[in-house]
């Protein structure tokens, strides 16, 4: 869309907020919509009682096993498996490709490296969807992180030293597309902490943006030391529409290779929107978030596809073997683990990098929105 020029990458061409739309319905699709309507109420309303269901297991009846760590944890897991799977399940998603993955090349079988990750240990990820959340709670029992930023709202015109070295849309062009394109470059904010959340927080806060920092944070490192579980951090610190990758904000402010605990990393792949099935990429937040992509997503008559791949451990950050000068393009000197992680799941993902961080889709959401209600 030219209104939105000015949100595409000019390195890659992608514009990753940007919802995806799916081609014009055939008679077929269209004379199925009844159909697709009666089963997203049904399919909406399974996920309810499933959010109900863990709200009063996970964080209700489970607190009696809190004087009990080991005892807690396990109950929370496997209640979380069972409510986290028969949402995917009910939604289309009856199966999850899931791949061992490896940088290295050459002839011959290799070892399949399987992921254990341990409490404190980081499960580093692109972010596309609340699919993939409730993938990693029924699967590692993690902890979900989110960022806070300073006390700054972000403005559409930097100043010369805060200025990132891009200007978001496109250098040349005409008309619309030649005017938004200059609505100036983008300042970065420092993300200066992380605030634990729960699965169903972690979930509302799908698409949306870091907050200002207010009330009980902690640096990674705290939060780190003291976790009962693997901890989960999306460094893009909103979701794209898993065109490609958006810019790694400095969470780590850590060098290669890290030492003193693991760094697992995965990326997330979505199949495009079809005429049967809705793409479960989510970059817009709505009202009632994400229960209105949700009930979207529940009128895919096809079934839907997710493909992870997993990073072999050896392969990782925090593995003794890793060279970081295969990797790290020397462009984020502030934060090289966050640098290393983008190179590495833009290669195994096959993925694009694009410029563009969470601080534009602030600026892209309020557009977004002002153009709605035009």
């Amino acid at each position: 869309m030219e209104k939105y020029s000015a949100y595409r990458d000019p390195g890659t061409g992608v514009q990753p907020f940007l919802p995806l739309v799916p081609p014009p319905r055939d008679f077929l699709a269209k004379l199925s919509v009844p159909l697709a309507l009666l089963l997203a109420v049904l399919r909406t309303a399974l996920v309810l009682l499933l959010l109900l269901l863990q709200l009063i297991l996970v964080e209700g009846i489970s607190i009696v096993f809190i004087p009990v760590p080991v005892l807690h944890r396990f109950v929370t897991r496997v209640f979380t498996l069972l409510t986290a799977r028969l949402a995917l399940f009910s939604l289309g998603v009856f199966w999850i490709s899931v791949d061992n993955v490896t940088r290295k090349r050459g002839r011959g079988a290799k070892d399949i490296e399987t992921w254990n990750p341990r409490a404190g240990d980081l499960i580093v990820s692109n972010w596309v969807s609340w699919v993939e959340i409730l993938w990693l709670a029924f699967r590692f029992n993690p902890i979900f992180i989110l960022p806070v930023t300073e006390t700054i709202i972000p403005s559409l015109v930097a100043t010369a030293s805060e200025a990132i070295t891009h200007t978001p849309g496109r250098r040349t062009g005409t008309g619309s597309a030649n005017i938004t394109a200059n609505r100036g470059a983008t300042v970065r904010v420092p993300i200066v902490g992380f605030r634990q959340v729960s699965l169903v927080s972690a979930l509302r806060s799908t698409g949306t943006t870091p907050g200002a920092a207010s009330g009980r944070y902690q640096n990674l490192e705290e939060i780190r030391s003291n976790a009962t579980r693997p901890l989960v951090i999306f460094p893009e610190c909103t979701t794209s529409n898993g065109r490609a990758l958006l810019h790694f904000a400095n969470v780590f402010r850590e060098k290669v290779p890290v030492r003193g605990y693991n760094v697992f990393v995965m990326c997330v792949r979505y199949d495009p929107p079809t005429r049967f099935a809705v793409t479960l990429a989510h970059t817009i937040p709505k009202a009632l978030n994400p229960l209105s992509h949700v009930f979207s997503v529940a009128t895919s008559l096809a079934p839907q596809a997710v493909s992870i791949r997993l990073l072999a451990p050896s392969e990782s950050p925090s593995s003794p073997l890793f060279l970081a000068s295969e990797v790290l393009t020397g462009s984020n000197e502030a934060d090289p683990l966050a640098d290393a992680c983008a190179a590495l799941i833009a290669q195994i993902g096959k993925m694009k990098r694009t410029r563009m961080g969470w601080e534009d889709k602030v600026s892209f959401l309020d557009l977004f929105h002002a153009k709605k209600k035009r």
